[in-house]
């Protein structure tokens, strides 16, 4: 298990800070918590690369929970593609999940770049 110190007040701020941000990008656009949290664990937290694709899975359960509760409250959630798109997920998730730990920090970190370059070329386009 991997642990930071959390005692010393600039690593709060710091776990505080990523936390607001991940969370507002999150609420915001609906997605972007992984693509804000990973960064940050690695450059500001000192996490490894592995550790902080893997954390932030965990950061983002309650956060996406919580939107998708105001979401599902204000009407914007097509519950007909829930199962569909969710068993796709799920056998994504699985993959991805087992690939993780097989694949070198370096590969990691470029396919992730790439993955969101390609990203943000397709929403400017």
């Amino acid at each position: 298990m991997i642990k930071i110190n959390t005692n010393s007040n600039n690593n709060k701020l710091k776990l505080l800070a990523i936390g607001a941000v991940v969370g507002f990008c999150n609420g915001l656009f609906g997605a972007g918590g992984g693509i804000i949290a990973v960064p940050a664990m690695v450059h500001f937290l000192k996490l490894k690369e592995h550790d902080a694709h893997s954390t932030a899975i965990s950061i983002i359960l309650p956060l996406t929970i919580v939107s998708t509760f105001i979401y599902f409250k204000n009407g914007h959630i097509d519950t007909s593609i829930i199962l569909k798109v969710g068993a796709g997920e799920t056998i994504g998730a699985l993959l991805g999940a087992f690939l993780l730990h097989r694949i070198s920090s370096k590969y990691l970190r470029k396919a992730f770049a790439i993955f969101i370059i390609i990203t943000a070329i397709r929403m400017v386009v």
